[in-house]
Formats: structure tokens, C-alpha cells, sequence
């Protein structure tokens, strides 16, 4: 396990590990001195009070710029805590941001009914319907529209599958702005403050850093 503010650069110099080259070097070394940087980070848990469960999802279209596949990312919060999250590039090329930012739903909805089917298992609490916050607005008409159109039936399978979790139910969509996209963290390079920004909603201090 990575910590969650080095994921995106991780997963995307992992996949030069066969053919590196000079500028990979470079970007592996950049992330090594962010870690020096700040060796005590690491994820605070606490007692909130409730075991509600949220996800977030978020996708960079076309944001690779060798072969324009998008990359997805999400992260789940159980009782206010980081629990579960994850970067993967897409594995075909998304022909709209809605395509991308669905498959990145439909990867968190996978995520969201693993967690559920662990959770009843071990009878760790009751349930209810699980949130996946997402900033796109078409992408959550999708999942809300049993109407398909002739420009998606290439992601019908997704949002087939989506939509049945919907109506057992089991998740609930919802909006979020994109300045509270925690997910962003995740598919793309932020600056220094985003970065900070989105680790303290996470609860991921350095503890060693000032007060």
C-alpha cells in the first residue's frame, strides 16, 4: 500500500518499469524527495460516530498524452476515514468525459459492493445505501436515466450496471463541486496546496510537521 498522496505519480511511473528512461528517472527521484520531505504522513483515524460509507470517483479524459487514455481514480471513506482507494489508467481510449468519468464510477461502484459483501460477512454493522459523490453532471444523468441514446451504447454495460445498484437500493449518486473532488488526488498532478488541500479532508498529516 502506497500513501494515498502518491498514488497517481506512482501508478504512472510503474508503467515505464520495463523501458525506463532519463525523464522517468527524474520523476521517480522528485518523488523520493517529497517523501524526504515529509516522512511522518500517514492517515489519522478517529471515532466519528456513524459508519456511514462514501465514495469518490473522478477521471483524467484523455489526460495521457502518449496514448489519450483516461485515468481513474476513487477513494472510499468509511465513518469519515480513508479505507480504500486507487489510480489505474483506463484500458481503451474514452471518445467523451462522460465515457471516462462513467467507467470511473463504474470502478467505484465495484470498490463500493466489495466493501458491502466484506462488511455483511464479517457483521461489522447494518447498511445503508452507500453515496458515490462525482463532479460530472452528464455522467450522473446517466446513472439516474434509464434511457439510453444512440451516443452511449458503448458504455451500456456500465451504465446498466450502475443503474440496477441504483434501484436495489444498494448505492446513491450524488453531486460534488470540483474543488471537494478528493478523487482528484488521484488521476492527475496537482500543486503543492491542492495536494495539501486534499490530504487534510482526508485526514493524511505528517506527524512531524508544525503544529
Amino acid at each position: 500500500m502506497t500513501r494515498p498522496d502518491i498514488s497517481f505519480a506512482v501508478s504512472v511511473v510503474s508503467q515505464f518499469l520495463n523501458s525506463p528512461c532519463d525523464s522517468h528517472w527524474n520523476a521517480v527521484v522528485r518523488i523520493l524527495r517529497y517523501i524526504k520531505g515529509s516522512p511522518g504522513k500517514g492517515l489519522v483515524y478517529s471515532d466519528r460516530g456513524h459508519t456511514n460509507i462514501v465514495g469518490y470517483s473522478d477521471a483524467d479524459w484523455a489526460g495521457d498524452v502518449n496514448d489519450r487514455r483516461s485515468t481513474s481514480g476513487y477513494c472510499v471513506l468509511m465513518g469519515g476515514n480513508l479505507i480504500s482507494w486507487k489510480s489505474k489508467k483506463q484500458t481503451v481510449v474514452a471518445r467523451s468525459s462522460t465515457e471516462a468519468e462513467y467507467r470511473a464510477m463504474a470502478h467505484a461502484t465495484c470498490e463500493l459492493l466489495w466493501l458491502k459483501h466484506l462488511l455483511e460477512e464479517l457483521k461489522f454493522c447494518e447498511l445503508g445505501p452507500m453515496e458515490l459523490k462525482c463532479d460530472n453532471q452528464s455522467a450522473l444523468y446517466l446513472s439516474s436515466n434509464p434511457v439510453f441514446h444512440e451516443r452511449t451504447k458503448h458504455i451500456e454495460v456500465d451504465c446498466h450496471f450502475i443503474r440496477e445498484k441504483i434501484l436495489f437500493g444498494i448505492i446513491k449518486t450524488s453531486s460534488v463541486s470540483s474543488n471537494d473532488q478528493l478523487a482528484d488526488i488521484f488521476t492527475k498532478p496537482l500543486w503543492g496546496p491542492q495536494i495539501d488541500y486534499i490530504c487534510n479532508k482526508l485526514d493524511a498529516y505528517d506527524i512531524y510537521g508544525p503544529a
